[in-house]
């Protein structure tokens, strides 16, 4: 039976979202929102996998949890989903560090 699912993407190759428009629609640029099976849904999220890159992806869609939902990510990212007993949080790492150069005096 189909449900709705959103895909969220940052930054991916423009054939991911030409993929991802062929069975969702893009509302605004890099959201897709679309009613596919649960078929449907896991291959699209293993083509997102495959091909996301440097970019970033979240998936939302029902599922039988406290919340109604599951969130699924992908790619380089701050925002990490974490199990906290049955309840999805958010967890925020910290930015990459950046190298200092030190210059002689």
């Amino acid at each position: 039976m189909p449900s709705m699912v959103v895909i969220a993407t940052t930054a991916v190759p423009d054939h991911l979202r030409g993929a991802l428009s062929r069975w969702t629609s893009e509302v605004v640029p890099g959201i897709f929102v679309g009613s596919v099976s649960a078929r449907v849904r896991d291959e699209l999220w293993n083509t997102v996998t495959e091909v996301v890159g440097n970019g970033a992806a979240v998936l939302i869609h029902p599922a039988p949890t406290e919340q109604g939902y599951a969130i699924r990510t992908a790619g380089t990212r701050r925002r990490v989903p974490v199990d906290f007993d049955g309840l999805t949080l958010i967890c925020m790492t910290a930015a990459p560090k950046v190298k200092q150069t030190q210059y002689p005096s």
